[in-house]
């Protein structure tokens, strides 16, 4: 079902309008793992609160409890559960997105402040932290809403919103608010889902929409290493003590190697290899080395083969070294051996990997290796959050409502893709409502979310709304169907 002209041109005529209001969410640094702007984090939750009011959607801030960060403890952002349309006759799909977002100051490297929205209408991209992700999808609904009421056009299907507010932190409190609204029945927010839709991913380059079927999981690790009871002078004491940098940097590197091969032992069991048929999806898709190392800034795939890092960066696992916490790090030289460092790493997985057995299988590698360094320093290794990896059929209808809205948007037909990164709420609400999930992204690959620059070309903003609007019309006309 083609959505109606007057949708369409109403978010071409308001695209300025829409382009100032993301500005306005850029702008609230909404950082969900730094304390001192946890207050950002509900102003962020009570602005959007106040946008879906706007257009007539019933919303509920659920509170999620309290966590302990940076030695405080503090109430964790509230979830914003929300409704739009109770007839029985539509399907009816939950939209889940976040507004939260990593965190980012312009000494990173940034060529504008990443707080103060910066629109290049040269380039047309938007920049700023949360353009991509996740504020330019929450708002590209936003967009959808707002034109259904102006022009007072009943919506397609009945909605239900999820907007949470520590996706970037774990979800925290997230999972136990999902189950226990699915097991409300038909009394809970989620009565009635149909089907879900994600926009919280990208494509795969910067020219071919996509949709997503699969996501790997997450197991996230702190590996702490400490010795001496302050930081000591190398000068008086090096080449006498055990030094925890030293350790540390060599266990990290015991654990992966530079082409990607994790080697904790029993890490790959279990995953099957790819067959002829699934090989074949990855070499239909719009995508070369030559996309990856754009994006990526610099030649470094770990492979000539496409197909190989297609797989890699979707398909199979892979464990990353994210950093050293507790090192110095400034500028000049600094002759100090630290008392204590934190290195942090973690591992993406695919099917039938879990966080739970992968971490037993972390921990026992981990304290083996430390065992044959015979070193006199303390070592700890904590498992801080993941989430399991999640595969959906991209064959069901709510796959090919999307399809079809991509083809009368873009005029292509997308990809099909699975992502690398991880979602984990995504599986919470597969187990807990037993409907379809889709991931259907609005930005491209080279947004940098989570890096510097984060920009959404406002092409995609403006037309990834109409693709989501679209979408909805798609559900509706397979509801009459």
């Amino acid at each position: 079902m083609v959505a109606p002209q007057q949708f369409t041109d109403f978010i071409d005529q308001n695209a300025d309008r829409f382009i100032q209001r993301l500005g306005e969410a850029i702008a609230i640094p909404s950082i969900s793992g730094d304390a001192s702007r946890r207050g950002d984090v509900f102003k962020m939750a009570d602005w959007l609160e106040g946008q879906l009011n706007k257009y007539g959607v019933k919303t509920e801030k659920i509170p999620l409890g309290k966590q302990q960060i940076e030695g405080q403890t503090l109430d964790l952002p509230p979830a914003i559960l929300g409704r739009i349309g109770d007839d029985p006759k539509k399907k009816t799909i939950l939209l889940y997105g976040h507004f939260d977002v990593q965190p980012a100051d312009k000494s990173d490297g940034w060529d504008h402040e990443p707080f103060q929205m910066h629109y290049d209408k040269a380039s047309g991209k938007i920049f700023g932290r949360g353009s991509t992700d996740d504020k330019g999808p929450i708002l590209g609904w936003l967009n959808v809403l707002d034109a259904h009421h102006t022009l007072k056009l009943d919506l397609p299907v009945n909605l239900r919103f999820c907007f949470e507010g520590m996706e970037e932190s774990g979800s925290e409190g997230l999972d136990e608010l999902i189950a226990s609204e699915a097991a409300k029945k038909e009394q809970g927010w989620f009565a009635g889902v149909d089907a879900v839709c994600i926009s919280d991913n990208y494509w795969l380059n910067t020219r071919t929409p996509c949709l997503t079927y699969g996501l790997r999981g997450i197991a996230y690790y702190q590996l702490n290493i400490s010795g001496p009871g302050a930081d000591l002078h190398s000068g008086i004491y090096g080449g006498s003590v055990f030094e925890p940098m030293t350790a540390l940097i060599t266990l990290m590197g015991k654990l992966v190697t530079q082409d990607g091969r994790i080697l904790i032992p029993g890490v790959y069991d279990g995953i099957q290899a790819a067959d002829a048929n699934e090989l074949k999806k990855y070499e239909d898709l719009d995508y070369s080395i030559d996309d990856l190392e754009s994006a990526a800034g610099g030649k470094i795939a770990n492979s000539a083969e496409r197909s190989t890092v297609l797989m890699g960066r979707m398909r199979n696992p892979s464990l990353s070294l994210h950093g050293i916490e507790g090192a110095y790090s400034g500028a000049g030289a600094k002759t100090v051996i630290p008392a204590s460092v934190n290195g942090k790493f973690s591992l993406r997985l695919v099917p039938p990997q879990t966080p739970e057995d992968i971490t037993k299988k972390v921990i026992a590698y981990v304290e083996s290796e430390f065992a044959k360094l015979n070193t006199r320093l303390n070592m700890k290794i904590e498992y801080l959050h993941g989430g399991k990896p999640w595969v959906a059929d991209p064959s069901h209808w709510n796959f090919e409502a999307a399809k079809k809205a991509t083809e009368a948007v873009y005029l292509q037909t997308p990809n099909y893709t699975r992502e690398g990164g991880s979602i984990p709420v995504t599986l919470t609400f597969a187990d807990n409502l037993g409907v379809n999930i889709m991931l259907l992204p609005m930005g491209r690959a080279d947004d940098g979310a989570h890096s510097t620059n984060e920009k959404l070309d406002a092409s995609n903003f403006i037309k990834g709304s109409k693709l989501l609007g679209t979408y909805l019309y798609e559900v509706g006309e397979i509801t009459k169907s």
